[in-house]
């Protein structure tokens, strides 16, 4: 079983005045300018007591840990003429604003709420509760749209999430799950939005029997369908685990099943999610799995950039290893061919259990990673 990597806080009602600025493209530098921005960040913090964890850890010893190269073919896009907007949008409820504005005079508070807080960060949707996921997907795409600004959502509701490990949870059966997603795709609106469509889901199967593995699969494919017809300009994301995990081949077999290859369910694949496996390698293996996917020339893939500025550890760790460090920021403007997105999808600072209670932020583990 894939060790769980961090832990992520569900969504709770969205309170207060949302505001957003641009998505903060700083290059090749993890750290950014010191330019002014709000002090939010967009990992959201749970009415309820559970906080389960995100997985996307370590592979096991059995996995492919070669680092792929970048495949010849099939690297040029056609442009995405349904993009307008090009700013992430940053939600102004988390953890780690909450500790920013509680310690004001802590001497790492500039540090922290100039490189984390203040990024633009995905917003996780973890509890099934289909009698209000609609309207709290609503407040965040709405709080986006009124500030022109693309917010990033994370489902992750699938049943047997986390193949009964620290992440587990989620719907109760398929069906269950068919009404949660029909629920969250009605807060989508009309505007702009990134969905990562239910980490690890498509990467861990190992858990499910053959029957299991399809039905899963097939459950994907029907969600990617129903967030696009309700909003068509939703991008829909597809894990692709990452570049220490499956082989290209295999995991792109999988995506397949699971409708990535369609262009009436997918914009492609996301990989690194709450990970630490280097920018280069996961562009290499995105790569390597988009060609042997096939489907249409514009699907992309968006990568988990919060935590690998300094790579994966040594030994496949994952629990909030030493040496760590933030990477890239937030972007839609990577000049990768096919690379849509550098994303915050884990916010850095939430812990994964070892520097920290799980799933709850931690300054000092914020701090190492946003000085390192």
């Amino acid at each position: 079983m894939v060790a769980a990597a961090s832990v992520v806080v569900a969504l709770g009602a969205a309170a207060g005045m949302l505001t957003a600025l641009g998505d903060g493209d700083e290059g090749d530098d993890p750290h950014g300018t010191d330019r002014a921005r709000p002090k939010v960040s967009a990992t959201l913090l749970s009415p309820s007591t559970a906080n389960p964890p995100s997985p996307s850890g370590s592979p096991s010893a059995s996995a492919p840990t070669t680092r792929p190269t970048p495949s010849p073919g099939r690297t040029a896009r056609a442009p995405r003429s349904a993009a307008v907007t090009t700013s992430l949008y940053r939600h102004p409820e988390s953890q780690v604003l909450d500790w920013v504005r509680a310690h004001p005079a802590d001497p790492r508070t500039a540090v922290i709420e100039s490189r984390i807080a203040s990024r633009p960060a995905a917003v996780w949707f973890t509890e099934y509760a289909p009698d209000t996921v609609t309207s709290r997907v609503r407040a965040v795409t709405a709080g986006a749209a009124r500030q022109s600004r693309v917010p990033v959502l994370v489902a992750y509701a699938i049943p047997d999430r986390d193949c009964g490990g620290a992440s587990e949870g989620g719907a109760p059966d398929l069906d269950a799950y068919a009404g949660w997603i029909d629920a969250f795709a009605a807060g989508l609106g009309s505007g702009e939005v990134v969905v990562v469509l239910e980490p690890d889901s498509i990467a861990q199967t190992d858990c499910l029997d053959d029957a299991g593995r399809a039905d899963r699969l097939a459950a994907l494919a029907r969600a990617g369908r129903v967030l696009k017809a309700a909003d068509p300009k939703a991008r829909v994301y597809y894990d692709a685990g990452h570049s220490g995990w499956n082989a290209p081949a295999e995991q792109a077999a999988l995506l397949r099943q699971a409708g990535a290859a369609s262009a009436a369910s997918s914009d492609g694949i996301f990989s690194n999610v709450s990970n630490f496996h280097g920018t280069a390698d996961e562009v290499a293996y995105d790569r390597r799995v988009l060609d042997a996917l096939g489907g249409p020339s514009g699907l992309g893939a968006v990568i988990d950039t919060s935590r690998n500025g300094n790579g994966a550890p040594a030994g496949g760790e994952w629990c909030d290893p030493d040496g760590r460090s933030i990477g890239r920021a937030p972007t839609f403007r990577t000049g990768e061919a096919r690379i849509d997105a550098y994303l915050w999808v884990k916010l850095p600072g939430e812990s994964d259990g070892c520097k920290g209670a799980a799933g709850e932020f931690s300054p000092s583990y914020a701090y190492e990673l946003a000085s390192s």
